[in-house]
């Protein structure tokens, strides 16, 4: 998905197209950043932003303001895995990678790869 917006004062449609690409509209109501590697977007008022997907029809975006919650019951309670589940995780992910096609053994891993692999052993050892 393209990385495009549409500012409804002034009619500008923004398209960011590399990581550190920050685009803003002529008016300076809005602005988009991030290409295809993140979404991220700014506005003075939402109700003038518009998402432009890669058909060019405008989506009207949902803005949910996190900082007003401060009910706790919204915060679901984080699952203690047991150190069978967690055995069975990386066994899991072993057979994810056995049954990759032959070329993609041969590319290499990236560290968030790398980083759930150690994330995984370290919290079976810690029980």
């Amino acid at each position: 998905m393209k990385n495009r917006a549409k500012c409804k004062l002034c009619n500008d449609i923004l398209e960011s197209f590399h990581r550190y690409d920050y685009v803003t509209c002529k008016c300076g109501e809005i602005s988009i950043d991030g290409g295809k590697d993140y979404l991220q977007c700014s506005a003075k008022d939402w109700k003038n932003f518009l998402r432009v997907d890669d058909e060019g029809n405008e989506i009207v975006v949902t803005v949910k303001d996190d900082t007003q919650s401060n009910n706790r019951n919204d915060v679901p309670e984080p699952k203690i895995m047991t150190k069978d589940e967690k055995i069975e995780m990386l066994e899991q992910m072993l057979k994810n990678i056995e049954n990759l096609p032959k070329h993609a053994m041969d590319v290499a891993i990236n560290h968030y790869d790398f980083y759930s692999y150690m994330a995984v052993v370290l919290s079976i050892l810690k029980g």
